[in-house]
């Protein structure tokens, strides 16, 4: 909690030099100095959600919100990155692009709902942790399987790779030079998502692993969002 608060410094530090470096381009690209303006608000309505969590001795919806805003910041700053470049990443196709952009929007929509249930399985973890103090998490998981939402969760994950594979078969053909290192990577993502998942739900529980299925997720999330804005420009 501690380390959550110290890298909340260099969140806004940074967040303010995007916002102030986006005043460039408030003639050429204004939606790149509007994204960074949203950047900004959202940093500084989180830092208040950040001391209601605290205040409220970690309620589950504050999480909730707390996580939710944090993923949308990084859909805005990734916006930022990508459209303020000179040169925004976008592929070469040698086809036309509409299918891919349908399979790709498919696949933001999934990793963001699987994200968003995601959130509800983190509150009812910590919940857990409450209730079972100084025992084994691996108890967890039985109780776990009782909620509908964590079943739901865990069923999900499999709409998620399925539209991975068939954006990345889209990319394998319709690319020229067949798949980058953006759609490799998500991919990788995905893939390395699914078996830390069913490592939580057929072995144990371990924080680091809900800790880098939560942090995987936000890069996957700007990963997505970066393909697809690169189908649309090209």
């Amino acid at each position: 909690e501690y380390l959550n608060r110290l890298s909340a410094t260099p969140v806004s530090l940074f967040t303010v030099a995007t916002f102030i470096a986006a005043f460039w381009y408030r003639e050429k690209k204004p939606v790149v100095f509007w994204m960074a303006f949203a950047s900004l608000m959202l940093v500084l309505v989180n830092a208040l959600v950040g001391a209601l969590v605290v205040s409220t001795w970690l309620k589950p919806m504050v999480i909730t919100v707390h996580l939710a805003l944090a993923m949308v910041m990084i859909g805005t700053l990734t916006y930022c990155a990508w459209a303020g470049s000179d040169r925004p990443w976008t592929p070469r196709l040698i086809k036309g692009a509409t299918p891919m952009k349908w399979a790709v929007g498919v696949l933001l929509l999934t990793v963001v709902a699987e994200g968003m249930i995601g959130s509800q399985i983190r509150e009812i973890t910590d919940e857990l942790a409450k209730a079972h103090v100084g025992e084994s998490r691996s108890l967890w998981i039985g109780e776990l399987e009782q909620s509908w939402i964590y079943l739901f969760h865990r069923s999900f994950s499999w709409a998620v790779l399925i539209a991975t594979f068939v954006a990345y078969w889209f990319a394998s053909h319709n690319r020229e030079g067949g798949v980058g290192k953006v759609e490799r990577t998500v991919m990788g993502i995905v893939v390395a998502q699914m078996i830390l998942g069913i490592t939580m739900s057929q072995i144990h529980i371990y924080e680091w692993v809900q800790v880098l299925h939560v942090g995987l997720a936000a890069v996957l999330l700007s990963l997505v969002c970066v393909w697809w804005m690169g189908l649309r420009k090209a």
